[in-house]
């Protein structure tokens, strides 16, 4: 068996549904079957979805304030007034600053632009920012991505002579700013259709209102913000993106394009991927370690020398971000195991550090979350204040802006939503916030929420995927939050080929084939790849059925192109069972004990005395068991008289039985094996326990009988002549006649044998040395001289049986 990591969940399909909007939509049966199960059942609506574009976009207008905000603006631009864009330091706040650069500068009007410093002023208004901008004559401030939660600083701004029109598409708190007006979807009372517009995408509908059009020249910067601040891409958001991603593909802004090239991307094959793991984290780095400028400047420079040095600076930092998270994960990572074993991780990691920048606490908070899954809370602790800045990331069912709420007498300030926020809190008060909030998470939570969960879309067979309808999911792109990429759960998949790739060897890389039913004999095999899944690959036998969880891509290598898997998740449903026969089996159990999971148990079998293992060293720190051959289990060392061999997870069957009942005991006793392992390390040291057939027993009796080993020497003339004749060792030969004497057939005399007259008639089977020499050859057929495949198909019958046997002795004792 190997465990999958997630809990999976497939949706029901209405096949009817499907069958249908393949018929009237001319698509691939599978992407019909995609949109079915993603509620989609409607033509019209399913078609608005494939194919729509900008005809579908809202009239700005609509937006309660929209109307007051740009006739403001329009009279400033007509006075000559000074109009100040306030940003936020984030890619979409950035997005957003640099789409309201590039309109105002379609008009002739006086501006400028602001944002505030991550570590010396923080997020959103303050008065010091809006003193600055008194002094230097601003009396319209523009706020973008920001501003609806700033009661406190709107009423200074007015105070001061300044006008502030905010523009935001966070939540609102219950009382709004007294501002000139506020564009916000979510704003209460606005009639506005589509309520997930990014703080760049609410930026971009006032560009749309003040010039009469749609701003086709301003999206491809509104979709670097949409999809960087992880905004559902549907309704308004999947047009942006789309057509700002056309945009992009032959792109004339030059910080686009020389970011890009930064990244390693091609213009003309950037997808919604690159802007969230390429454009991204660049943008955001400055903001993170330095000033959002920088990266304002490279969004609205239009000269290309600039853009160069810019996107190569930022690309400087990106990597110096990357190199912080690396070393403060590692940090978090091995504070959380100096202090806990598995069973004893709290239910909410909270983790401070003084060495911690708190421009990347939110990246480390999320990498810690997916490696433990537990709500994390990772602070940056200032140590001339002492107070500690923090940001927290959360897993379904524990709304962590909500578990705060409990603890707000605690800290400074907070905010955020069910699934992430930020705090700050004095660093005396860290002890009693995790306590409180691992209470919570003790009253809110069950066991299986810590199991995070997968959604696979449908189940697949590997017939059903080709390079044509792969290609055809783009008309699904794209891609993101509320569009997720589809998912296939692929069930019952053969391993052909498997190994691990990458320069750490971190990665997997299977072919796989659907395993053969009575309908034929399997399919086309297909391409697999794990990233990540390293570990995973000492817990699959080649033997093995896979279940599988994944997305769907293209392979392009030498000019072909073939579909291949992308796992997210795998697993093996059955006991399996791996060929370790003539291998290192030191080298073998050490990287296995590397990479077992807490949890997990290595013990070792041996069949007759313990002093016969060849490689102690090997399996000293193993429990090891003795197989009797009276079928008693027997602890061979210390670690065993302290356990269980039914507690084992992976039994190593170290030596060869001498019967097959033998190794049926050791089966039975180790009930929870999940994995065996074929040793039988001194299988290849014996001697071949070959069998003759009962024509070559009458050949050697014959002989016997017409009295040519009468004698030593006439004996051993014998064995050479019937050798050199009938092609028989001379050992075979000899142990034939060794039966013979058991069985009261021939007798022994002067050194020879010679044949007993009228002897009492018995079957060959009635001798003991047969019966060994039988089973023995039975055992070597099966376990010794056959291939990986087959003796994975003998195991496999033979644990079945012996699961029956276990599974009647149990219940005939229950009852």
């Amino acid at each position: 068996m190997l465990h999958q990591r997630a809990r999976w969940n497939v949706n029901d399909i209405n096949e009817e549904t499907a069958d249908r909007l393949a018929g009237e939509l001319g698509i691939q049966p599978l992407i019909a079957r995609l949109l079915a199960v993603r509620g989609f059942h409607d033509t019209e609506q399913t078609k608005t979805f494939l194919y729509g574009g900008t005809e579908h976009i809202h009239d700005p207008f609509l937006f309660d304030g929209m109307k007051e905000a740009v006739e403001r603006i329009r009279l400033a631009i007509e006075r000559g007034e000074r109009i100040r864009i306030y940003g936020d330091y984030d890619a979409d706040g950035v997005s957003s600053t640099s789409l309201m650069i590039r309109l105002f500068r379609q008009f002739d009007c006086s501006f400028d632009y602001y944002i505030p410093h991550r570590v010396h002023e923080g997020y959103g208004l303050n008065r010091k920012a809006l003193d600055h901008a008194k002094r230097n004559g601003v009396s319209l401030l523009v706020t973008v991505d920001t501003g609806i939660s700033a009661r406190e600083e709107i009423a200074y701004a007015s105070e001061i002579g300044i006008d502030v029109i905010v523009t935001d598409h966070h939540e609102p708190p219950e009382w709004l700013p007294e501002a000139v007006a506020i564009i916000n979807p979510k704003k209460p009372g606005c009639p506005y259709p589509y309520k997930y517009l990014a703080g760049v995408g609410v930026a971009l509908k006032l560009a749309q209102a003040l010039l009469g059009h749609w701003p086709d020249e301003l999206i491809e910067i509104a979709s670097i913000g949409t999809v960087a601040d992880l905004m559902p891409l549907t309704g308004e958001n999947r047009v942006i993106v789309r057509q700002g991603l056309k945009v992009m593909r032959s792109t004339s802004n030059h910080g686009i394009r020389a970011l890009l090239g930064a990244a390693g991307v091609e213009c003309k094959d950037v997808s919604e991927t690159h802007i969230g793991f390429s454009l991204a984290p660049r943008i955001n780095a400055s903001g993170r370690l330095h000033s959002a400028d920088d990266a304002v400047r490279l969004l609205t420079t239009d000269v290309l020398q600039e853009a160069e040095h810019l996107a190569h600076d930022l690309d400087t930092l990106n990597k110096e971000r990357q190199r912080l998270v690396d070393d403060m994960t590692k940090h978090a990572f091995a504070m959380i195991e100096e202090n806990m074993t598995t069973e004893q991780l709290p239910s909410v990691i909270v983790l401070a550090h003084e060495t911690w920048n708190v421009g990347v606490i939110g990246i480390v908070a999320s990498k810690v979350l997916d490696k433990f899954y537990r709500p994390t809370i990772i602070l940056g602790i200032d140590s001339e204040t002492g107070l500690a800045k923090g940001s927290a990331r959360s897993i379904a069912g524990f709304d962590v802006y909500r578990a705060l709420t409990h603890c707000g007498d605690l800290m400074e300030h907070y905010g955020g939503h069910q699934a992430a926020a930020g705090m700050t809190i004095h660093k005396d008060h860290l002890h009693e916030l995790s306590k409180r909030l691992n209470r919570l998470a003790d009253e809110w939570l069950t066991e299986q929420d810590f199991v995070p969960l997968l959604q696979a879309d449908i189940v697949c067979g590997l017939s059903e995927i080709s390079v044509d309808s792969i290609r055809q999911l783009d008309l699904l792109a794209p891609f993101g939050m509320g569009n997720p990429s589809p998912r296939f759960l692929f069930n019952g998949l053969t391993v052909r080929e498997l190994r691990s790739i990458g320069k750490e060897r971190q990665h997997i890389k299977l072919v796989l084939a659907q395993a053969a039913t009575e309908a034929g004999t399997g399919t086309e095999a297909v391409d697999a790849v794990g990233f990540g899944k390293g570990e995973s690959l000492e817990f699959i036998s080649a033997s093995s059925h896979l279940d599988v969880l994944g997305e769907l891509s293209i392979n392009e290598w030498n000019g072909t192109r073939k579909p291949q898997i992308m796992i997210k998740d795998l697993r093996v449903g059955h006991v399996q069972l791996f060929d370790w026969r003539g291998a290192n089996l030191s080298a073998r159990m050490g990287e296995l004990a590397r990479r077992m999971a807490a949890g997990q148990r290595m013990d070792v079998v041996l069949f007759g005395e313990a002093d016969s293992l060849p490689w102690k060293t090997a399996a000293a720190n193993c429990a090891v068991w003795v197989v009797t051959h009276v079928g008693r289990v027997l602890p061979g060392n210390e670690l065993a008289k302290m356990s269980r061999l039914s507690e084992a997870t992976d039994v190593i069957l170290g030596s060869l039985p001498g019967t097959l009942s033998e190794l049926d005991t050791a089966i039975g006793a180790a009930a929870g094996a999940e994995r065996f392992y074929a040793a039988f390390a001194d299988g290849g040291s014996k001697e071949s326990a070959t069998m003759p057939s009962r024509d070559m027993f009458k050949l050697v009796y014959t002989s016997l009988l017409r009295g040519e080993a009468g004698s030593q020497e006439r004996f051993s003339a014998m064995l050479r002549g019937l050798s050199k004749r009938s092609g028989l060792s001379e050992k075979l030969i000899r142990f034939m006649i060794e039966v013979f004497e058991e069985l009261g057939f021939v007798e022994g005399k002067q050194g020879g044998f010679i044949p007993i007259p009228s002897p009492a008639k018995k079957e060959l089977s009635e001798s003991i040395k047969y019966k060994r020499r039988s089973s023995l050859a039975e055992i070597e057929r099966h376990l010794v001289y056959t291939s990986g495949k087959e003796i994975a198909e003998w195991f496999f019958a033979r644990h079945a049986e012996a699961q029956k046997r276990t599974e009647k002795d149990v219940l005939e004792g229950i009852v």
